[in-house]
């Protein structure tokens, strides 16, 4: 077993040293992910990423005896590194995280941005640094930290994706195409998800499914003046409303579709509790909220099943309207909403997209245009019940690592590449952690990585993938 202070010793120093400053560099790359960047090959700033990643990673790969990196390339498709580090033992662990970025979004503090780095308060401000563009760094500096102790551990594969803020609609093919080298994992660990707070380690319980589209409607084929159409030609924008209140409750805000709900496991609602007591008031305190605005309830628990296990609505963007600066007395022609609708983990997704699709198409008001678009909409994901070996191995990481023990929560957002994984890897054991505690904001301004919670993670994810090659086998 590695020795709690040599890992830490060893874990700080190539986190100052190495992964910092190389973070500072990458934070400057514009690499916004497909959904962002149409023109992303033609701008090149991926390929600088992943060109960046590739050299740290090649620089220390001689510490790992036969290891290979290669930079796969389907045709069409974003790049993936896949990193193959020998082992003891035929057992295999993967380890995922992105590339990839969200785009700048508006809200920034001055003198900080999207694209410039800056340390403070022990925060690497920046987009990506903290979503996602840690992982392979921690993932092989943990590797790292048990070779120079001479721990064993299983072969390791590591999969950093460039596609994954873009619903990773990429990995499905590289999986396959992957296949024959990768093998059947039995654990696979995800640095790519949140944190409660900074003071223990958080496992992601359960990802919540997602459908975006659009609902577009149109009453004019060019505006009118309003003094002229008012009264006789019905607002776009009211008949929009109209039909969102067939999705959502506007004084409440909860979703009025009954096939959108799922029985929420009892031991979820457990964690939920226990979560809420753990965070105190930073279960809603961790956000920015403006002036006096409240929380959506006073009950914390069910603030925590209201992100992580029932399905929520949001309006995201919107096409139509003028400017106010510029705005004249118009009635407008149309006006176009983008819809972001979250989803239970245990929700089919299709399924979701033809409820939302029907309540929003029926019989429109005044018989306007109307317009829906969805995807297909992405399956949430619910973790495999831990095994016995890894619950205790976490309890152990978490307690030496942080000082506490770990904290379980479901989390509100969507990591594709787990529905997909569980599916494909019946069976395998799930470790799904990451930095992004309170006020990290990733995808909106002033993301932020912690810097000693990044460390304290590579940490503990050593002793888990030490813990892995002893565990009892079955």
């Amino acid at each position: 077993m590695p020795n709690t202070e040599s890992l830490k010793k060893f874990v700080d120093a190539m986190w100052d040293d190495e992964i910092v400053p190389t973070l500072f560099e990458y934070i400057k790359i514009p690499n916004k992910s497909p959904s962002f960047d149409k023109d992303w090959e033609k701008h090149g700033y991926m390929e600088q990423a992943v060109t960046m990643f590739e050299g740290w990673a090649r620089r220390h790969l001689d510490k790992f005896p036969g290891a290979t990196l290669t930079v796969e390339r389907l045709p069409g498709r974003t790049p993936l590194i896949f990193i193959d580090i020998p082992g003891t033992g035929s057992d295999c662990i993967m380890l995922y995280g992105h590339l990839d970025k969200q785009p700048e979004m508006k809200g920034w503090f001055e003198g900080f941005g999207p694209w410039i780095p800056l340390i403070k308060d022990d925060k690497l401000y920046g987009r990506g640094g903290a979503d996602d563009g840690y992982a392979m760094f921690s993932s092989l500096t943990a590797l790292m930290a048990l070779k120079e102790q001479n721990v064993a551990f299983a072969r390791c594969v590591v999969l950093i994706e460039a596609c994954e803020e873009s619903g990773s609609y990429d990995l499905p093919f590289y999986i396959d195409h992957l296949a024959p080298k990768i093998g059947k994992p039995s654990l696979v660990i995800c640095l790519d998800s949140g944190a409660g707070n900074y003071d223990q380690l958080w496992l992601t319980t359960s990802l919540r499914g997602m459908a975006a589209g659009t609902l577009t409607v149109r009453v004019l084929t060019e505006g009118v003046h309003s003094g002229a159409a008012s009264g006789i030609v019905p607002s776009s924008f009211r008949i929009a409303r109209q039909l969102l209140s067939r999705i959502e409750d506007e004084n409440t805000g909860r979703i009025l579709l009954d096939d959108l709900y799922v029985q929420v496991p009892p031991a979820r609602i457990a964690q939920a509790r226990q979560a809420a007591e753990i965070l105190g008031e930073q279960v809603s305190a961790m956000y920015p909220f403006a002036g006096t605005t409240k929380p959506m309830s006073d009950d914390r628990a069910d603030l925590v099943l209201n992100r992580t296990w029932r399905p929520q609505l949001a309006v995201i963007g919107g096409e139509g309207l003028t400017p106010v600066e510029e705005a004249g007395n118009v009635l407008l022609p149309y006006t176009r909403l983008k819809l972001s609708l979250r989803l239970p983990p245990t929700l089919d997704g299709k399924q979701a997209v033809a409820s939302v699709t029907k309540a929003l198409q029926d019989a429109a008001p005044n018989d306007a245009e109307v317009e829906v678009k969805f995807g297909d909409g992405s399956n949430g994901w619910s973790a495999p019940e831990l095994a016995p070996w890894l619950e205790a191995s976490l309890a152990k990481a978490s307690t030496d690592a942080f000082g506490k023990p770990p904290a379980y929560m479901g989390e509100g957002g969507s990591i594709p590449f787990m529905a997909m994984l569980g599916e494909k890897f019946p069976g395998v054991q799930f470790v799904i952690t990451g930095v992004l505690g309170p006020h990290s904001n990733a995808h909106g301004p002033n993301e932020f990585l912690h810097i000693p919670t990044g460390k304290r993670v590579t940490m503990a994810m050593a002793q888990v993938i030490a813990d892995h090659f002893n565990r009892p086998k079955t």
